[in-house]
């Protein structure tokens, strides 16, 4: 029979995967408390969570679906990255964490409901920022906006270099 604290700790998971898009799983093995807690700041910067996880309470707070999919990750000791919308932030600093403090192992992801390797992982953290991505897509679209506006204005200054150069003209042989 479960305990009130288990059953409260799996409704905290429920809620946690409820509100996340993207879940990483790593293998916390070897990491101080205290690096753990400077990884929850380095992610909580980004809006996203981080807790060591029970491997069988996970299991019943995802659900059959999730958990067949993930059971083969849930072996260990395993830590969980609860994220947002956009996952490249949380690959970014778990990847920033392991090179600069002490290499932590991601076990797999869950990204938009697709279960997604430790090398698609290592991907998504090479790739730049959400907001410089998007920089790059405006500056893309802006680009022939901005090359149409310099032609059109061509026409109309070399209408008016015409136009002066015709009222010269009749200025120069009006004074002779």
């Amino acid at each position: 029979m479960p305990t009130a604290r288990k059953e409260s700790a799996v409704q905290e998971l429920r809620d946690r995967l409820a509100g996340s898009q993207s879940l990483f799983l790593t293998d916390y093995a070897g990491l101080t408390v205290e690096e753990i807690t400077k990884l929850r700041g380095e992610l909580r910067k980004d809006g996203n969570t981080y807790a060591v996880v029970k491997n069988t309470l996970f299991k019943i707070a995802a659900g059959d679906e999730l958990a067949s999919h993930l059971e083969q990750f849930l072996a260990g000791p395993t830590g969980v990255v609860f994220a947002g919308s956009d996952p490249v932030a949380p690959a970014k600093a778990l990847k920033q964490f392991s090179d600069d403090v002490k290499p932590l192992s991601v076990k797999a992801a869950w990204i938009d409901g697709k279960l997604v390797d430790t090398s698609q992982v290592a991907v998504l953290a090479a790739l730049p920022p959400r907001t410089e991505l998007l920089a790059k897509l405006v500056g893309s679209l802006a680009s022939p906006l901005r090359g149409l506006v310099t032609v059109l204005s061509g026409n109309q200054s070399g209408l008016v270099r015409v136009l002066n150069a015709v009222r010269e003209k009749k200025l120069a042989e009006q004074g002779s």
